[in-house]
């Protein structure tokens, strides 16, 4: 019964790190590292993520610079960023990579907005999801006698609590970026 419920608080907890991860990706007109993550460049036919290429450091609130440590990758790296889907053209001056995180607009931070609430409303999906599954074995515990009616009760409501506190966790997180988002 405990094991249940600490083996739901664990996936819970993944759900929400998951959902900060998502976050760090989404560029809010600073300069972020964490942009490039998912980013692959193609190295002696591996995808290899830049950060295991290059130093990447934030020189100026809006600019990223990536210092490979083999200047052969130059072209390489400099390729996948414009392939990707981050939207922001890297200039090479031959021994970096700089990246000019533009101003956002009022229009694309209200997009962005929009895909935080998306994110968000998913990880909470994912909450409930492991709540339904927590509850079912919980359930199939007190089919098999393994636990009594009682048992089977407080262990709902506590399962609900945690719920409830992983949800508002997720809606304190969307909050919070979207403040981030919306702050010029």
């Amino acid at each position: 019964m405990k094991e249940q419920i600490n083996h739901m608080k664990e996936k819970m907890t993944k759900s929400l790190n998951s959902l900060s991860k998502e976050f760090a990706a989404v560029r809010a007109g600073r300069a972020n590292p964490a942009v490039l993550d998912k980013v692959l460049v193609e190295y002696y036919g591996t995808p290899t993520p830049i950060n295991q290429m290059a130093a990447i450091s934030v020189s100026e609130a809006r600019i990223l610079v990536i210092q490979p440590w083999d200047k052969s990758t130059l072209k390489l790296i400099e390729k996948a960023i414009q392939a990707s889907d981050i939207g922001i053209n890297p200039t090479n001056d031959g021994n970096v990579i700089r990246l000019a995180f533009p101003q956002l607009t009022e229009e694309r931070r209200k997009e962005l907005c929009k895909t935080v609430k998306k994110l968000g409303e998913e990880c909470k999906v994912a909450v409930r999801s492991i709540r339904r599954d927590t509850m079912d074995k919980l359930k199939a515990m007190k089919k098999n006698s393994e636990i009594t009616e009682d048992d089977l009760k407080d262990c709902e409501k506590k399962v609900q609590d945690i719920t409830d506190k992983f949800c508002s966790d997720a809606d304190k997180a969307v909050s919070d970026k979207e403040k981030e988002i919306m702050t010029v």
